[in-house]
């Protein structure tokens, strides 16, 4: 942690929540940590809420998540193996219970490791895939993220137990191919946001049409009190 400077898993936090918060109505999101062991006993974790509260994990906005991740940083202590399957599988459960189209999940993962769990975190993508929900994941570091590369589907779409996934779910990007060389990290992270984001619309319009759900009607334009609307040619 730098006094001065965000660490390169707030600056990714930061650059993706920003746009895609703007895609949630209450600006509430539940933040998960794995990977650590936590106090009072040194139970190892993969998944535990960030701001410590096990009953009500939310935090407010994109300020709130950072916030929580710091204050998470001060109690626990980082901790291998890295095992996605357990968060994955979290959000899977809450996307499992909303299939009528009305709620899209998206999951952010941030990591600096090697898949520990490789065939189970498989399975939970299969499975994830025909359910509302997305991954992103940015590799933060400089480890290898092959296994990362696999998981993204995008040359060769994900299976497990010789079950194909429904979709391509994943994207993942490596965060050390955005750091500007310049130091302008507004750039960068504005590249960053917009590649990460790049196949959520498709995915989720892909999950609709599988499903023959339709959009709901637009509503009328926005008109100030007092002004007649303009009308649309």
């Amino acid at each position: 942690m730098n006094p001065y400077q965000m660490n390169a898993y707030a600056m990714a936090l930061k650059a993706v929540g920003e746009i895609i918060q703007d895609y949630d109505s209450d600006k509430m999101f539940p933040a998960l940590g794995f990977g650590a062991k936590l106090p009072p006993d040194g139970r190892v974790s993969h998944e535990f809420p960030l701001n410590g509260n096990v009953d009500n994990p939310y935090c407010n906005g994109m300020e709130g998540i950072l916030e929580a991740y710091h204050e998470s940083l001060k109690t626990v202590q980082l901790y291998g193996p890295t095992n996605f399957a357990p968060v994955i599988n979290h959000v899977a459960r809450y996307a499992a219970a909303v299939q009528d189209g009305s709620q899209y999940f998206v999951l952010l993962i941030i990591t600096d490791g090697v898949i520990s769990d490789m065939a189970q975190t498989k399975e939970a993508i299969v499975n994830a895939a025909k359910l509302p929900m997305s991954i992103i994941i940015v590799g933060v570091g400089q480890a290898e993220f092959d296994a990362m590369v696999e998981l993204d589907g995008d040359d060769v779409r994900i299976s497990s137990r010789g079950k194909l996934a429904e979709r391509d779910i994943v994207q993942f990007v490596p965060f050390r191919d955005y750091m500007d060389r310049t130091g302008n990290h507004v750039l960068s992270m504005a590249r960053l946001a917009k590649d990460v984001l790049a196949e959520i619309p498709d995915q989720l319009i892909l999950y609709m049409k599988s499903r023959s759900i339709k959009p709901n009607q637009t509503p009328p334009d926005y008109s100030p009190p007092g002004l007649s609307p303009t009308p649309t040619v």
